[in-house]
């Protein structure tokens, strides 16, 4: 017994004898031995089937295009991930799954596994067997616990014709499931890849453990440096996480084909997610249609140093309806800081149900001449919010800017009446009024001016056509740079980014069965 023992614990510290397989779908053969170039595999089934062990590395040969998934279901080690990548000259390795399978790439109950540098579609008009949704790629794990050491990164995911009746498909999904055994990640990173015209969702994180009595949050998520265009409903979209970071990304015509309620960038059922440095603009629709918002069973979100613009919705809607334990807290404690707004439309601000514990705080928000909008609109959700803080804004308003509460609907539209009431105990301190500004709140250390002019300044944000992928690292680079140059020019003061954090022990919700 003692000499078994002692093979064990030799093995498990003796190097892992890492391979390379070689795929090339223009002069491969599955009956060779993949580990050359010129002794590539041909077909992504023999991947999805060969024992891939820790440390290995897929190479897909640029050029290459198949009609069929890549599955990965084999995990790596911390020190040892299974990677996916592509290799050669011409255009990256294209994986085209439309009609054959629900996924372009999935990574399946598995861990430590790394995918970069590929193209996927999936787009046709004929579904797969079984197929109700469809996704570009798929990350799922599913009654296995804690799931870790995922990465996707640089991929060029485009044309995924999901359903748009469902939130769970669409370009880049990541969900943990647990109906028998509680399941999260632990260290999934989702970085610069590109998103563009997929239905519904362009990035989005799944969970079914997001109640108070059923709650085991997924932990170091980063989402960080992706464009996402031309989306049917919304951007990017966390959900059951704890101390996520949504980060630098960049989200252009959300909402643009899916029905009911869509926005750019938020979170639903999370715990401290830090949202910071994006910019989110042209979101379509103006039911919900938002740049940003913070929504239901969330606590402590922060929205710091991001750019909204032209959106239908407007910039930022911090939402919940009433509690309902044990699934939803309400919205707690959510802060907006040192955001910029610019030419967004209907709704700037707007306060939806049981919101508690806001701060909205050194903002700046230009409205553009002839342009009306409801500044900061209270509205019903089961509910109404209380204790919210305006302070230290600058509201820029050479069209007209209006302020009150729900008294009806119009469609996607709020009616609303003067007064914040029946929202209760919205105080407001030190912003500045600049403008036409009607119903306009009580703000006894406030600056009222009753004419504004906007001053001449750059707005030419730099823009990206994702129908040619090469450059994408230098435009983030330059558009990270025109981010940092405009957020000091408009709030006067340095940018100084924050790092993520979960929420300590003593602040944890009950943890899962």
């Amino acid at each position: 017994m003692l000499r078994v023992a002692a093979i064990l614990l030799l093995a498990s510290a003796m190097p892992v004898m890492a391979e390379t397989y070689h795929v090339n779908a223009l002069t491969g053969d599955d009956r060779a031995s993949g580990l050359a170039p010129e002794q590539a595999w041909r077909t992504l089934a023999r991947v999805n089937a060969f024992p891939l062990q820790p440390g290995d590395t897929v190479l897909l040969t640029g050029g290459s295009v198949w009609k069929e998934p890549l599955t990965i279901t084999r995990s790596g080690r911390a020190s040892a991930p299974i990677m996916v990548g592509a290799t050669g000259q011409g255009a990256r390795p294209r994986i085209e799954a439309g009609g054959v399978s629900p996924h372009g790439v999935a990574v399946l109950n598995a861990e430590y596994v790394r995918i970069s540098g590929l193209e996927v579609t999936n787009d046709s008009a004929d579904r797969a067997p079984g197929a109700e949704s469809r996704y570009g790629v798929l990350v799922s794990a599913q009654d296995r616990g804690v799931t870790r050491g995922i990465r996707v990164s640089d991929m060029y995911v485009h044309d995924v014709r999901g359903t748009n009746a469902r939130k769970d498909n669409g370009g880049i999904v990541f969900q943990a499931l647990g109906p028998k055994r509680a399941t999260r990640f632990q260290d999934i990173a989702i970085e610069r890849n590109i998103v563009w015209r997929v239905d519904r969702s362009g990035i989005a994180g799944i969970s079914d453990q997001v109640s108070r009595t059923n709650w085991f949050p997924s932990e170091e998520v980063v989402i960080r440096d992706n464009l996402v265009e031309d989306v049917g409903g919304d951007g990017i979209v966390p959900r059951g996480t704890d101390g996520a970071l949504i980060e630098h990304n960049i989200v252009r015509y959300a909402g643009s084909r899916a029905p009911g309620y869509n926005a750019g960038i938020w979170q639903w059922s999370t715990d401290s997610s830090l949202i910071q440095l994006n910019e989110a603009a042209f979101t379509a629709t103006r039911y919900d249609g938002q740049g940003f918002d913070s929504d239901f069973n969330s606590r402590r979100t922060t929205l710091l140093y991001n750019y909204s613009h032209d959106n239908q919705g407007g910039f930022l809607l911090i939402c919940s309806p009433k509690l309902s334990e044990p699934d939803n807290l309400g919205n707690r404690d959510s802060v907006a800081r040192f955001n910029v707004s610019r030419n967004d439309r209907s709704r700037i601000f707007q306060l939806a149900g049981n919101v508690t514990g806001a701060v909205i705080e050194g903002n700046v928000v230009h409205v553009g001449p002839g342009v009306d909008v409801q500044m900061i609109a209270a509205t019903q959700w089961d509910g109404w919010a209380r204790d919210v803080r305006f302070e230290d804004n600058v509201f820029r308003v050479a069209g007209t800017a209006r302020y009150g509460h729900e008294v009806g609907r119009n469609g996607p539209d709020y009616l609303i009446g003067p007064g914040l009431a029946p929202a209760d105990y919205i105080r407001f301190e030190g912003n500045s009024f600049l403008g036409r500004h009607i119903d306009v709140p009580q703000d006894k250390d406030g600056t009222y001016q009753a004419s504004y002019v906007a001053a001449p300044a750059d707005w030419a944000v730099p823009v990206f056509d994702p129908a040619k992928p090469e450059g994408f690292a230098e435009f983030l680079g330059r558009h990270r740079g025109w981010m940092m140059g405009m957020l000091q020019r408009e709030l006067g003061r340095p940018v100084r980014l924050q790092q993520a954090r979960a929420v300590s022990m003593f602040e944890a919700r009950r943890r899962a069965r």
